[in-house]
């Protein structure tokens, strides 16, 4: 079988998709080349917005179009919370658990072409799916998924509907996907979950993410470990402890903020105030020195006046971010800030949203100047133009004027800023 598979959303949607491959090849099927038609089309999907909904369809009507006589199939979040709609153009609609009978219904569909809807109940899910550990073919990192579902209920989040409550990857089984990734030779180790800040809490004795950065740290020694988004609340003096002590932890922390303003805060259910969330800034700088710290900004959330902007751009200038994420916010139907009174237009939101950018932008380059000098521990990963690409731990692009160095590690020595990429040379 021949197939294309796409895919739309976060880092965890990506490394399903990676670990769908992976099942794929395993049974024997291959993606379609350069002029080959597929047997089958996959959209891996996306329901955070309703943005990413138009999307999800619109990636899977091109493909269809592309690829005529191909069935189509959907699975991730936006088919599993908007199943009619995903009824109504894919033969194939999935929910987001199960990856392993997805692939093999999709083999199935192949054959016998007949429509079928497999969509569950996420909360009535208990364990974690376990899929194979990886990256996709030529990346120097690879994603290692230690949490599934999320238990915040955000106002403005549709993703605890998509994905259920909190369902953790046990240590041992951590420990071993890790030891496979590390004698695979990748040098990093990313740990991506829908919410990783509440790992372990559904698991016997209620191990936390320092235990599970711990274990993954020692069963692969020789790479370094990166930890995605977490929540601020997760930033205890006893994690940093922890944290600082495990050497091969990249000092780069996604913290998810969403605002600087409490009282929008409190409208967006989120369980911190702006107080804290600086403490926490504070807590990881006293211990990880020189870290970067970065963060998701949503702009013109419904009731979010000139005056709470206005505290949300002080706040970000005082946190000193060395990169945001920002969006204006999207209506979602079916989550509460839907049907918040004080809804923004699209030209107040995207307003504050490139006033937010170029206050991010200003951030950014006075943390990328502040590396000057710096000898920075590169993984390299591509190459253009007779130049090498990499991150640093902090994960700051980094490029150097030199081939062959893709999957490998060098300390390199930081000469200059430019654009947003240091320039450096190896030492």
């Amino acid at each position: 079988m021949k197939y294309i598979i796409n895919t739309l959303g976060c880092k965890v949607n990506q490394y399903e998709t990676q670990a769908m491959e992976t099942l794929l090849a395993e049974r024997g099927h291959s993606p379609a080349g350069p002029g080959e038609t597929a047997d089958a089309v996959i959209v891996n999907t996306c329901a955070v917005t309703a943005e990413s909904g138009r999307k999800s369809r619109q990636t899977l009507r091109r493909l269809m179009n592309e690829n005529p006589g191909a069935v189509s199939c959907v699975c991730g979040c936006w088919s599993q919370t908007d199943t009619d709609s995903a009824k109504g153009i894919a033969d194939l609609v999935w929910g987001s658990a199960d990856r392993r009978g997805f692939v093999e219904a999709v083999e199935r569909e192949v054959s016998a072409r007949e429509k079928l809807v497999n969509v569950d109940a996420p909360f009535a899910r208990k364990t974690i799916e376990d899929l194979p550990a990886g990256a996709f073919d030529g990346h120097a990192r690879a994603w290692l998924k230690i949490e599934d579902g999320c238990a915040n209920f955000c106002s403005y989040c549709i993703i605890p509907y998509a994905r259920g409550g909190v369902r953790s990857l046990p240590l041992e089984r951590a420990a071993a996907l890790a030891s496979e990734l590390g004698a695979k030779g990748y040098r990093e180790i990313v740990l991506t979950g829908i919410e990783i800040a509440s790992y372990g809490r559904d698991l016997p004795g209620r191990p936390g993410l320092a235990d599970v950065i711990e274990t993954v740290a020692a069963a692969a020694p020789e790479a370094r470990i990166r930890l995605g988004s977490i929540e601020p609340t997760v930033v205890t003096e006893e994690f940093c402890e922890r944290a600082s002590r495990v050497e091969k932890l990249c000092p780069h922390f996604h913290l998810s903020m969403q605002s600087g303003c409490d009282a929008t805060l409190a409208r967006m259910n989120r369980k911190y105030s702006s107080a804290e969330f600086y403490a926490v800034c504070e807590r990881l700088r006293r211990h990880f020195p020189g870290c970067a710290l970065t963060t998701d900004l949503i702009t013109g959330f419904p009731g979010e006046t000139e005056e709470e902007f206005a505290q949300t751009l002080a706040f970000i200038r005082k946190c000193a971010f060395a990169a945001m994420h920002v969006f204006p916010y999207s209506r979602r139907p079916g989550t509460k800030a839907d049907k918040l009174p004080g809804q923004l237009t699209h030209a107040v939101k995207n307003e504050r949203a490139a006033e937010a950018h170029r206050a991010a932008l200003e951030m950014q380059r006075e943390y990328l100047r502040g590396r000057a000098g710096a000898v920075e521990s590169v993984l390299f990963e591509t190459e253009d133009g007779g130049f090498s690409f990499g991150h640093a731990p902090n994960y700051t692009e980094v490029r150097v004027a030199a081939r062959g160095l893709r999957g490998l590690v060098r300390d390199v020595r930081i000469t200059a800023l430019e654009g947003e990429t240091l320039a450096g040379e190896l030492l």
